[in-house]
């Protein structure tokens, strides 16, 4: 370690820097006090007028109990629409996720029938050749002449249109079938949002209904406290 040197504090000098901080900070305050006394607001005179407008006290009373009548109602108004917003976010989420199941069930029959379709031509050229090889047997056993009239039909050519001919047919009935399906799923799928769009008019319908039947006899309650000597008018909106 290097050698240093250790100075030690001046006491005398510490305690009037401290002193001096003690004086300034108490200056301070005692400008600030001062500042508030000579910015403090006087006394406000004012005229002594009626307040209140034209109404009384009871309609005054009237008139706030009907304001908080109406606040709670919108508040009850928010509470329902949220609540119907979720549900239509959920039964949105729902139809997307039965989207998504309806997708892979569809690709998995399509992956399906082409497996199927592909077992079926293996199956079909096992067949042909062993057909092949049976007529191939044949024709070594049978006479020269029987021989060269297998060979001017050509067996082997006529076996094979055959073949292509079936695996076409197949091809087209299994494409066939998968449009059929496709159409149906699509009809499926456009019934139901018809129906739920019917549903959804269903339900509107009705909360406005007893939305305005909640209003008409608000109203009518109103209308009741306000005029009591009034003849009563069922449906009567003011």
């Amino acid at each position: 370690v290097s050698p240093y040197v250790l100075v030690t504090p001046n006491e005398t000098r510490r305690k009037q820097l401290q002193q001096s901080k003690l004086h300034f900070a108490k200056k301070e305050l005692d400008d600030l006090e001062r500042w508030k006394k000579e910015h403090q607001p006087g006394p406000i005179k004012l005229v002594p007028q009626r307040l209140g407008g034209k109404e009384s006290e009871a309609q005054a009373r009237q008139k706030q109990q009907m304001m908080l009548m109406q606040s709670k109602y919108q508040q009850k108004h928010k509470r329902e629409e949220y609540v119907k917003a979720k549900k239509a976010a959920e039964e949105a989420e729902i139809l997307k996720k039965k989207g998504i199941q309806r997708e892979k069930a569809e690709r998995l029959e399509v992956k399906k029938r082409q497996q199927e379709m592909q077992r079926r031509e293996m199956l079909f050229e096992d067949q042909y050749y062993k057909t092949n090889e049976l007529l191939n047997r044949l024709d070594l056993g049978l006479p020269k002449s029987d021989s060269c009239q297998i060979a001017n039909r050509g067996p082997e050519s006529t076996a094979w249109m055959r073949s292509h001919t079936y695996k076409q047919a197949l091809r087209e009935d299994e494409n066939r079938r998968l449009e059929e399906m496709k159409q149906e799923q699509r009809r499926k799928a456009e019934l139901m949002e018809f129906k739920q769009k019917q549903e959804e008019e269903a339900r509107t319908r009705a909360h406005q209904n007893e939305q305005r039947r909640v209003n008409d006899a608000f109203l009518d309650r109103l209308q009741n406290k306000t005029q009591p000597n009034s003849s009563y008018q069922p449906g009567y909106s003011g």
